[in-house]
């Protein structure tokens, strides 16, 4: 097996590495001075299980398309380098939330996508917490792994919780089903009865009303989960819904941490106690300083790394995600 990741993933590629107890394979990410460049693995490949990983952010560095460009050549190269099978491992996926059409002529842009990384001749996908998980599971014609943060945040919920009553939240009904995921992992792990809610939204125009509340979240400790933080509004919207029923705490939960406008409405809200994000997608958006301290970091790279472990031995990734702790 060989785990090769792009050097704008490289910290977290390295945390998986080191989780899996191998080192990162060695690869060449050359520039040239007309704005090309070009991607190559420098060890054989011929006949191995091998990984790539690339996380496409956008952020300080390389934007998100020119990280999708080099991992397309890294994937293409790979596998023309004669390797037996070839995963691309995603762990946050750019252009997922794009994945029907909304107006007339609309592109589909996640199948788009399915279809650059399928035309390097990828045997299968690997990313967390993908926006609409049939989407993603209809967009690629190679096999598709959507991992997701369950486990690993319904441990941080266990622990922090404390006694009286817990409410997991949506902050809008598409969530619901992720909400529900990890509702029954915490009352697993807890053994303990779990509420469960979420909040309205609808978007005309470009903008998103609705704010009303489905679920008792009076004087319960209430943790608001989603797959991504771009802007804030909606969680915000779900944090301020929760304060007005009368929730005791407040939580934030999500996936990948892109803070794309400003971050301080959000994380300066008095009514939010804390967020927990993964380093699926680096913080460097959230100035140091009282914003970032109420930022909470899980890492995602154990998850990944026992991931690729199962693969390359075809173990369980149901028994991983679902099964017992």
């Amino acid at each position: 097996m060989k785990l090769f990741t792009l050097n704008a993933s490289r910290a977290f590629g390295e945390r998986v590495a080191q989780h899996l107890e191998c080192r990162p394979a060695e690869h060449e990410e050359r520039e040239f001075e007309d704005g090309e460049h070009k991607t190559r693995p420098l060890e054989p490949v011929r006949g191995q299980d091998v990984y790539v990983l690339q996380s496409l952010h956008g952020g300080t560095g390389q934007p998100v398309d020119q990280r999708l460009c080099r991992l397309l050549f890294l994937l293409g190269a790979v596998r023309d380098a004669g390797a037996a099978r070839v995963t691309a491992v995603v762990p946050y996926l750019a252009y997922a939330r794009k994945d029907r059409r909304t107006q007339p002529r609309d592109p589909v842009t996640s199948r788009y996508l399915a279809q650059l990384l399928e035309a390097m001749g990828i045997d299968a996908v690997m990313s967390l917490e993908v926006h609409n998980l049939a989407a993603f599971q209809n967009a690629f014609r190679c096999t598709s792994h959507a991992l997701n943060t369950h486990r690993l945040f319904a441990e941080a919920v266990v622990a922090r919780a404390g006694d009286g009553p817990v409410v997991i939240v949506s902050p809008d009904p598409g969530g619901v089903k992720r909400a529900q995921g990890l509702q029954e992992m915490v009352q697993r792990l807890s053994g303990r009865e779990v509420g469960l809610g979420f909040v309205e939204k609808r978007r005309s125009g470009g903008l998103v009303r609705g704010n009303a509340l489905v679920g008792d979240v009076a004087g319960a400790s209430v943790w608001i989960v989603d797959d991504l933080i771009s802007t804030g509004g909606t969680l915000l919207r779900a944090v301020e819904a929760c304060q007005r029923q009368g929730a005791r705490a407040i939580h934030a939960l999500a996936a990948h941490g892109l803070f794309t406008g400003d971050p301080a409405p959000l994380l300066s809200s008095p009514a939010l106690n804390r967020v927990f994000i993964t380093d699926t997608v680096p913080a460097d958006r959230v100035p140091p300083g009282p914003l970032r301290q109420r930022v909470e970091v899980l890492s995602a790279a154990p998850l990944f790394a026992e991931a690729i472990r199962r693969l390359h031995t075809n173990g369980s990734l149901t028994d991983l995600l679902y099964g017992p702790a």
